[in-house]
């Protein structure tokens, strides 16, 4: 096994999925779907994608922001991002494959992102902005080595993000499609990890 800095591309998880398995021990992420965003030596940083809540309306935290909000307004849905600092939204969003990256954006694939800054909750407020966008509030983080060693001990399997578990609403749904996406039958997992 290779040491965290002889870590290469094939281990770099940024745009990948992480799917909580049956097993998964905190109850925050049970049956999670999380974007990895940022994935390095130095830890990663995440959006669980399938946990909404209905609760908070985004117009209605842009006028808590003082954002204008104008008839034109995206309906954009309000998601659960992860424990870590939930007062601070996250917006997921598509980006054009090619062009430069504004400061703020942080390019997780060709044409996915994630922006925290006032601009793009501005563009949305006028009916501009992504074609694509969810908030996120709060994220999910992990420090250096964390990722992996949860990983080996059974708590989540990797896959890759497409686009129906980033942006589709079937939330109930996002667990069983992410493990379907890989060749896995849900109900056969079982919450026991394997030793060989």
């Amino acid at each position: 096994m290779s040491s965290p800095d002889q870590k290469d591309e094939t281990q770099n998880l940024t745009g990948k999925v992480l799917i909580a398995m049956p097993g998964m021990a905190d109850p925050r992420f049970q049956r999670s779907v999380v974007l990895i965003c940022a994935h390095s030596d130095e830890g990663a940083m995440g959006l669980v994608l399938n946990h909404p809540l209905p609760e908070i309306k985004f117009t209605e935290l842009l006028e808590q922001l003082g954002i204008d909000v104008e008839d034109t307004a995206r309906h954009i849905e309000v998601r659960f991002g992860g424990p870590v600092e939930p007062a601070r939204g996250f917006v997921l969003h598509s980006v054009p494959e090619h062009g430069d990256d504004p400061e703020g954006r942080l390019r997780i694939g060709s044409a996915l992102a994630m922006t925290s800054t006032r601009d793009i909750l501005e563009d949305l407020a006028r009916g501009q902005g992504p074609q694509d966008a969810v908030l996120a509030l709060g994220y999910a983080g992990w420090g250096p080595g964390q990722i992996e060693a949860e990983m080996l001990q059974n708590g989540w399997l990797t896959g890759d993000g497409v686009e129906e578990l980033i942006f589709g609403a079937a939330h109930e749904e996002k667990w069983q499609l992410a493990l379907r996406a890989q060749g896995i039958d849900p109900s056969l997992l079982s919450a026991a990890a394997g030793r060989a």
